[in-house]
């Protein structure tokens, strides 16, 4: 049976964090949310690991897999029009969050994806795939960043497989709220929503996604 399992994260971060894919946090908050499952077999360790690469590529997907999570996301091109590919640099993720959208953004948060590795192996002991990300404008209006984040936070999706063990992460550094904007609504708005993230809200959603990205099928 699969099961779930602990992970050090320093294991997790050893190949990844030469390339920069998950910064060192400099300033602001630091997040790293992560879930596992451990195969009884190789076979069925390359075939979870290539299920979760599958949906973490596919993000128009993301609010499906994971049970309750209220944002939306779509994947768009460099000029911001919906598309159905795996993300490269350049691209950005549209995010519909419940409550007043950012004006700059018309309506939605914006994110520009900076990088994407997929390091698959499955020959191999230990594969990897990743998505960073950063907030950004939107690339229709380009009226400043369209986040309640400031520009220098980052996020990173991982799916990682060593052995048997399938590890799933959401890694955030140098979060601070987006308050120095040129629209007082967005600046109000950045902050409340800054301050539920801290609450809680945004590290629930990010574990029913790691969750949704290893569930088994």
């Amino acid at each position: 049976m699969v099961k779930l399992t602990a992970y050090p994260l320093q294991l997790l971060f050893m190949e990844i964090r030469n390339s920069q894919a998950i910064p060192e946090r400099e300033e602001g908050k630091q997040v790293d949310i992560t879930e596992n499952i451990k195969a009884p077999g190789s076979d069925e360790a390359k075939l979870l690991f290539v299920q979760a690469r599958n949906r973490l590529f596919d993000i128009a997907n993301w609010s499906n897999i994971s049970e309750g999570i209220s944002a939306s996301f779509i994947l768009t091109d460099e000029c911001g029009k919906p598309k159905q590919a795996i993300p490269a640099p350049g691209d950005y993720f549209r995010i519909d969050i419940p409550g007043p959208g950012s004006s700059a953004g018309g309506g939605y948060d914006w994110v520009r994806v900076e990088m994407v590795e997929d390091h698959s192996a499955p020959g191999s002991n230990s594969e990897w795939v990743l998505i960073k990300v950063r907030p950004s404008e939107d690339p229709a209006k380009q009226e400043g960043v369209a986040h309640f984040l400031r520009e220098q936070a980052t996020s990173s999706f991982v799916v990682k497989r060593e052995g048997n063990l399938i590890t799933a992460g959401v890694h955030g550094r140098n979060e601070k709220p987006n308050t120095e904007t040129n629209n007082l609504s967005d600046t109000i708005r950045n902050a409340v929503i800054s301050t539920l993230a801290v609450a809680g809200m945004a590290t629930i959603q990010w574990q029913k996604l790691v969750k949704g990205l290893l569930s088994i099928s």
